[in-house]
Order: structure tokens, then sequence, then C-alpha cells
């Protein structure tokens, strides 16, 4: 059995021990003449030699009750107190009822004025109050935290996602939110994705798509157009319509093969049969953009990272058939853990989840 016992000697004790749960859930050791105030509760082993240690309960009482005991106290009335505490007089009755049971004692004296403490609940009101007040106080300070942005956010994504999609916005959420800590780790989007597993990152911006159930999706933040562009070397190509497969007899630039970007373009393509091979892989976009302004061959880039290049006209985008899917980024999160307010503000200037958990 659980619960508080004390311990005392010297007093008789009848009757058999029950173990019930009391509203606020703990194990209370509790007699069957429990009704009548004052008795000394003997255990199972009721033949005790004289002199012997005997048990005594000690209640634990639902806070709740405490709270209901403290308003009538404060108010006077069953009915003013029902009224402060949302619930009916009927309830505030029970519950006075509840807890004068469970301490054995009268905690009331009913008068034609209403409710007047006894000289029991006279004794204990301080306390009670004191303790409410402190845990009041409690609650607040997690309220406060709850609705302060402090702490650290370690962002995760590639040096093209924070360059092209994320650094305007990281500047403004700064500029909101100073008191918080942004760490950006820059890797490849599976990279990024083992490190949100490994609980090494907060928040990730993953090329989509990906299928990892370890991970939340929390949504899509910004779409990619995937294009094949080439530079003023290939002119004749331009407001041509180039059949995707006559590709493969072209110098191609492409990113890197561990990417998804790479990955997504190869998933379409063999879905035509088609198999592209490319003569340079980059390491990063600007570097794949300057090598195909200098006519090495043509790029396969999201139009969206290149758009000042191709408004100069030092780029154009190729007319294929058929064009490339559309992808996306996704704001990944790690399953199961539970956001602070920072983070909670963090992804709402991105998915509009403002107050959400």
């Amino acid at each position: 059995m659980t619960g508080t016992v004390l311990a005392r000697s010297g007093a008789q004790m009848t009757g058999p021990v029950l173990a019930r749960k009391s509203p606020c859930t703990a194990h209370q050791i509790i007699p069957d003449n429990y009704d009548k105030p004052g008795n000394i509760i003997q255990t199972s082993a009721d033949k005790a030699p004289s002199g012997a240690l005997h048990t005594q309960v000690h209640v634990m009482v639902n806070l709740e009750l405490y709270r209901v005991f403290y308003t009538v106290a404060r108010t006077g009335s069953l009915t003013r107190a029902a009224q402060e505490l949302y619930i009916s007089q009927p309830a505030v009755s029970q519950s006075i009822k509840q807890i004068e049971l469970q301490m054995g004692v009268a905690l009331f004296n009913r008068t034609h004025r209403g409710m007047e403490l006894s000289i029991a609940g006279k004794s204990i009101y301080s306390e009670v109050e004191q303790a409410l007040s402190l845990l009041d106080e409690a609650e607040n300070k997690i309220t406060v935290l709850n609705a302060t942005a402090t702490g650290t956010i370690r962002i995760g994504a590639t040096d093209s996602i924070f360059y092209y999609i994320l650094a305007d916005r990281i500047a403004q959420y700064n500029e909101k939110y100073p008191g918080v800590k942004l760490e950006l780790v820059s890797s490849t989007s599976p990279y990024t994705l083992s490190q949100l597993k490994e609980g090494k990152c907060d928040v990730g911006f993953i090329n989509l798509p990906i299928d990892d159930e370890e991970v939340k999706l929390q949504g899509t933040v910004a779409l990619l157009s995937d294009v094949f562009v080439a530079g003023r070397k290939y002119e004749d190509l331009r407001r041509k319509k180039i059949a995707l497969r006559s590709l493969q007899e072209m110098p191609l630039l492409m990113i890197e093969e561990n990417t998804i970007a790479r990955m997504a373009l190869a998933s379409f393509t063999s879905t035509l049969g088609i198999t592209l091979n490319p003569e340079v892989e980059a390491a990063n976009w600007d570097l794949m953009k300057k090598l195909v302004i200098n006519g090495m061959g043509i790029g396969c880039i999201p139009k969206e990272y290149c758009t000042k290049q191709l408004e100069r006209g030092d780029l154009f985008v190729l007319d294929t058939d058929p064009a490339l899917p559309v992808r996306g980024v996704g704001l990944c999160l790690p399953k199961n853990v539970p956001m602070s307010f920072a983070m909670r503000e963090f992804v709402s200037m991105f998915t509009g989840m403002n107050g959400q958990q």
C-alpha cells in the first residue's frame, strides 16, 4: 500500500484497513469506520502486543479541495465561492464535506450569516492561503517563461536554402527576439535530416521529397522549379522546344550526386527511360552558375536560385519537353519534442502556426 503513515504508540486500535483512491489519485489507507473523526487505525496485524507501534493515517487532500476551502472561507458564502470558482453550489458544498471528512474535523460552522471558520479552520487558513499563493506564483512564472523568447534555436539547412529562402526571415526574427541565440548549421539535406533525428538540430529546412517517419514534416515553406539553363554560347537553343531526351547528348552540369535535388532529377528522368550523366558535378549552385555562364555546358538548377542572372540575360531557361516537376523545401521538426515559445514563434514565421504545440 502507498501513502504517508505516521507512527505512534499507546493506543487501542480496532477494525480492518481498506485501501482506495482519493480524488488526487494517490492511494490512501482508510478504515471502514473512517467517518468517525479521531479514530486510530490498526493494520491487518490487529493482534499486535501491548506497547507495539501503531499507525495513524496522514491524509493527502486534493489541492483543489484546499482551493475550495480557501474561497469559501474568504467569501463566507457557498454561493459566492461557486461563482468565483465557476462550479455549482452543490459541488462546492460537496467539496467542503469531502475535505472535512478526509481531515476528520469540521472546518466551518454553518450559521444564518453564512459559512464561518471553526477553530480548526482558522488554524489552517493562513497556511492554506500562503500555499495557494506560492503555487499561483509558480504557475505565473511558467506562464511568463512560456511567453518569453529566450534560449537557443539550432537551424539546419543547405547554404542555398539559407541564402535564398531563410536569410530575410531569420533577420526579421532576430530583430523581433534579440534574446534568442540562433545557430545556423549548414549542410546537405540528408545530413540535416540525420542531425534532427540525433537531437543535434531543433528545426531543419529540407529539400523535398523526403520519406522518413522519424521526423515531422510541418509544411512546405517554398517551391523550387528545377530548370535547365544555358549561357550565350548556346544562344541557338533559346526559344526552341528541346526534347528532354536530347539533353543526353549535351554537356551537362549538375549538383553533386549525394543531394536530394540530384536524386529527385534522377528519379523523374528514370520514369521516362532517360539517363542524364553530367560532365561536371558542382559542389554548390553558385559555382554551377558561373561555369554555365562561361559556356561549359547546360546546367540544371532551381529557377529561384538564378533569378538575377536570368534578369540580366547572363542565363536563359531551356524550354524542355517535358518540363521538370516542381519540388519544395519543407520545414521539419524532431518528433515528440515540445516546442518552447521561442521555437513556436520561429516556426510561425513560415507556417502560420502561432500558439500551437
